[in-house]
């Protein structure tokens, strides 16, 4: 099935064509993109999808779309699973735009375009915070008044579920276990990073809460902090509003505050260079990590496997390594030769001797996408292969 697979942003367009007849993506990724500047020279989504439209078309011939699947980043309690697009949907998922007021608007644009533009095509929306729905209350709650969750819906919803949800089904293929019976701690690292507890193959605890901004210390976003800092520091400081704290934590934050770049390679090579103000960002970053990893091994009831994926999970062995020396009292060791190793496939780094497996899984949201849009087309149409 071709399947179209776009993530549609405030100012941008993301696609990507897929064959979900090949699993590899030099034969499944038949094109991809990248539309930018919408609202500025483009003046909306459907001049951006008529831009995409001509494009797909000199790519794909006299091959057709048979389906669209969008990276929706919110779906709130309502969504645990990915949903055949239809009007009340959207409206859903525009009803969510407070807790998304960045990502669900912009989704919501994207789905009335696409139906504008093709409307006899099936769309399916895959929420990013469907696959932590299976969190149990005591985890996701906030100990807060009730009415913190009942009139707002303030609560832990996690975020990378898409990417988390993808690597626990490699991993556990990798190591022969049953998917029902893997017990893992997932590190997605990213310039966004979060850390999730598997537990029988599903999300039992998460590090990002009711926005992505807590848990690891990441690129520009804080992570874990006291509240009573921000109302502290706002009341000190009363010309900081709101949204100047949420700009400073979200964008200002994170390694970009303690080393001055929040590119991992770059803050890996100052602190080879001797810079003290890089080995510290990197020393709060892995201890975070592994403090967080260290808690959810107990929340697993023993993890099988650690599991590095996302930009900086796949490809710093540096960082991987400072983490990992972290967890020497879990009997967790890493291999040097195999971790300095580079390659696109999900491959085992850690010694024989090690008590529990370290992995290294390159996620793969759009193939994710994908698949879960092919198999909600099948569900309701079988025909459709």
């Amino acid at each position: 099935m071709l399947i179209l697979v776009v993530n549609c942003g405030s100012s941008s367009i993301k696609y990507q064509v897929r064959d979900t007849n090949f699993d590899n993506d030099d034969q499944a990724v038949i094109t991809k993109g990248l539309i930018e500047n919408i609202g500025v020279d483009l003046p909306d989504h459907d001049a951006a999808l008529e831009i995409m439209a001509e494009k797909l078309d000199e790519a794909l011939g006299d091959r057709e779309i048979e389906a669209v699947g969008h990276r929706v980043v919110h779906g709130g309690e309502r969504f645990s699973e990915p949903v055949l697009v239809n009007n009340e949907i959207i409206r859903a998922i525009e009803r969510l735009a407070p807790l998304a007021p960045l990502h669900n608007p912009a989704h919501a644009k994207g789905l009335r375009a696409v139906a504008r533009k093709w409307p006899s095509l099936p769309q399916v929306v895959v929420f990013d915070t469907a696959f932590h729905r299976t969190m149990p209350e005591h985890v996701w709650r906030y100990a807060v008044p009730e009415e913190f969750y009942t009139l707002h819906g303030i609560r832990r919803y996690g975020f990378h579920g898409t990417s988390h949800d993808y690597v626990t089904g490699i991993a556990a293929e990798l190591l022969g276990i049953d998917r029902s019976e893997f017990n893992a701690v997932i590190a997605h690292l990213g310039n966004g990073a979060s850390v999730t507890a598997i537990k029988e193959g599903k999300s039992v605890d998460t590090s990002m809460g009711y926005t992505p901004l807590a848990g690891l210390v990441m690129g520009t976003r804080s992570g874990d902090i006291d509240p009573s800092v921000l109302t502290s520091f706002m009341e000190r400081n009363p010309e900081v509003s709101a949204a100047d704290m949420n700009r400073i934590l979200n964008n200002e934050s994170g390694l970009l505050a303690i080393a001055g770049s929040n590119d991992m390679r770059k803050v890996v090579e100052a602190k080879e260079s001797g810079d003290s103000r890089a080995q510290l960002a990197l020393d709060m970053t892995a201890y975070r990590l592994a403090k967080y990893i260290g808690g959810y091994h107990v929340a697993v009831g023993g993890m099988q496997a650690l599991v590095f994926t996302a930009g900086i999970g796949e490809n710093s062995a540096e960082f991987r390594a400072l983490a990992v020396e972290q967890l020497g009292a879990l009997g967790i060791k890493i291999d040097p030769e195999l971790n300095a190793i580079r390659s696109d496939e999900p491959r085992v780094i850690s010694t024989e001797d090690s008590l529990v497996k370290v992995l290294v899984v390159p996620t793969n949201e759009e193939k994710a996408i994908a698949l879960a849009t092919k198999d909600v087309v099948n569900q309701i149409w079988p025909d459709r292969g």
